[in-house]
């Protein structure tokens, strides 16, 4: 057991300054939606322009707003597991250029080190100060940013499960100005593209995000003028403290006490042992401690999770379950303190590999919602397929023109005490989407030949938890593929005497008809006429199976969500007396 003194606590939000004036309610509100406002137009500005269907289709990025003391204004529906890391991406990136000072109207900084973004290095973050300017002086306000999955920034690979060092996970720009004054910085942004596979995409990507800051910038100053700013910062505060008082009164229903939750990664992508953790979660009043001292050194593959990440699947797990519904801010994550030590899994240190980053973090949501059901089971749901089953495909086209594309894939949910598990992304990813059947055999050599919700895939209950979906990827020419499928040796668990449901799988079928099981892969072959199936898992079920209302059963069989052999199997209740679907 380490010591305090190896330990770092990483507090909730940030509290700033002391306001004494008291806000105006409505005021407030006006103020809470115009910032949201301006968070979405940075979302469809980004949507409208992106060259890349991981951008315009998946929405693999996130957009957010950010007040002068690094605090949570705004951010836009998109990517949950990226929210919690901006404010690390906004600091770290200021902090590389020179601090506060060394900043100008009209700069704009490129930073994707890992362990400042909390991401691979494809997650480019582009941060953007703002400045009012009134009577000749400009004055520091906040900042824009914008953080979005790149097709390839010279990684070992476009995607990788095998890296061994971060050097190896691609380009890394440790914040420098793209933008100085407004004006490019062409020696910069030359040196950018020049070190993609994907020039032309990445380009357009870029101007796509700069579009983004400037958009969310100009809406951020709209509402100071329109408010002044005083009564701007005013409303700031109140509505900080209305999203504290939210997480607190959730918290303050629980029993005071320390959870542990366990989980396991199948293995660190580069050895195939499992690597098992623990996350503890303290409950004290209104406070909420996450604690991962006790997880295990940094990995020599690239599932190492670094700080930022780390907070960030903290804060998306309280928060879902906390957040009342609403848009966070800064007063939601005031309430949850995490704690790490450096050196692990969940805090490591350069140049441990860390491309895998999200993995971990969304088995430590489910981890921590398994440790909250120790102390009152129906305020969390059972666990879900607990991943999000990408895959990243990539090859030449005829015309020796490079192509990559891939996505996140839906899983079932778990079942809680209010009703049955949905169908969905990971909650991590509770915004982002997978292309449609259309995008991918439209631009990219690829035929869809199944996509379909898997029957008996959920586990039972009294509330049934989601179905998994089967996806079915047939290559109309010869391509590559990197496969990132976790939680395949682990069922998903369920609550309150539910039922485990289908753990997630993927198999390749070859044009000779023979198979093999996937899991991590980087480079995986796949010739003209195989298929790569995915098998997405379902989520565990909540309460008694026993007692589930016959007339469901009945209804999920006529639905085609249960097969009847499976439902008499589950659900003996719904066949008493000769009773048929």
């Amino acid at each position: 057991m380490k010591s305090i003194a190896d330990t770092v606590v990483t507090r909730g939000g940030v509290s700033g300054p002391k306001v004494h004036a008291t806000a105006d309610p409505i005021t407030t509100e006006i103020v809470r939606h115009s910032l949201n406002s301006a968070a979405n137009q940075m979302k469809q500005a980004l949507i409208r322009t992106a060259f890349s269907p991981v951008i315009y289709e998946v929405l693999d990025f996130a957009v957010a707003i950010y007040d002068r003391q690094l605090r949570l204004l705004a951010q836009a529906p998109s990517l949950p597991f990226f929210m919690g890391t901006m404010s690390f991406c906004v600091e770290a990136a200021i902090a590389a250029v020179g601090g506060e000072g060394a900043l100008d109207p009209g700069d704009i900084i490129l930073f994707n080190e890992p362990y400042g973004t909390g991401s691979h290095p494809q997650d480019a973050a582009i941060v953007m100060p703002v400045f009012l300017e009134e009577q000749g002086d400009e004055t520091l306000v906040g900042y824009t940013t914008i953080k979005a999955h790149w097709l390839d920034i010279g990684a070992k690979d476009p995607y990788a499960t095998d890296t061994v060092d971060v050097f190896q996970e691609g380009t890394i720009f440790p914040g420098v100005k793209l933008y100085r004054r407004g004006e490019r910085a062409e020696e910069m942004y030359r040196t950018v593209l020049a070190n993609s596979r994907m020039p032309r995409e990445v380009e357009g990507d870029i101007k796509a995000e700069i579009t983004g800051v400037r958009t969310g910038a100009a809406a951020l100053l709209r509402t100071i003028r329109r408010f002044g700013l005083e009564t701007f910062e005013t409303s700031v505060e109140q509505m900080f403290n209305h999203g504290e008082s939210t997480v607190r009164k959730y918290f303050e229903r629980l029993p005071d006490g320390r959870y542990v939750g366990s989980g396991e990664m199948d293995s660190n992508g580069v050895e195939d042992d499992p690597v098992p953790f623990e996350v503890a979660v303290e409950i004290d009043g209104s406070t909420a401690r996450i604690d991962y001292t006790q997880a295990p050194s940094q990995q020599r593959g690239p599932i190492n999770c670094p700080l930022p990440s780390t907070v960030s699947a903290s804060r998306v797990a309280i928060t879902m379950l906390a957040g009342g519904g609403e848009a966070p801010n800064e007063g939601h994550m005031r309430p949850i303190e995490i704690i790490t030590r450096p050196g692990t899994l969940f805090h490591p240190v350069s140049p441990a590999p860390c491309f895998l980053c999200g993995w971990p973090a969304i088995q430590a949501i489910e981890v921590i919602y398994g440790a909250i059901a120790k102390a009152m089971p129906r305020t969390v749901p059972a666990c879900s397929g607990g991943d999000i089953c990408g895959v990243n495909f990539y090859g030449a086209r005829p015309s020796g023109q490079p192509w990559t594309a891939g996505s996140p894939h839906p899983v079932g949910q778990g079942g809680h005490h209010l009703g049955d598990g949905g169908t969905m992304m990971h909650i991590s990813e509770a915004a982002t989407r997978f292309p449609p059947t259309e995008v991918w055999e439209s631009r990219y050599p690829v035929l869809m030949e199944k996509v379909e919700l898997a029957p008996d895939s959920c586990g039972a209950g009294t509330h049934r938890g989601g179905l998994g979906i089967d996806f079915f990827f047939h290559a109309l020419e010869d391509m590559q593929a990197t496969t990132t499928v976790e939680r395949t040796r682990n069922a998903p668990w369920g609550l309150e005497g539910g039922g485990e449901a289908r753990p997630n799988s993927a198999l390749l079928r070859l044009p000779d008809g023979s198979t093999r099981p996937i899991r991590k892969e980087t480079r995986l072959n796949i010739p003209r006429g195989a298929t790569l199936e995915y098998y997405t898992g379902g989520g565990g079920g909540y309460g008694d199976p026993n007692e589930r209302d016959p007339e469901r059963v009945h209804a999920d069989i006529r639905e085609g969500y249960l097969s009847e052999a499976h439902a008499r199997k589950h659900y003996p209740q719904a066949f008493a007396g000769g009773k048929t679907p």
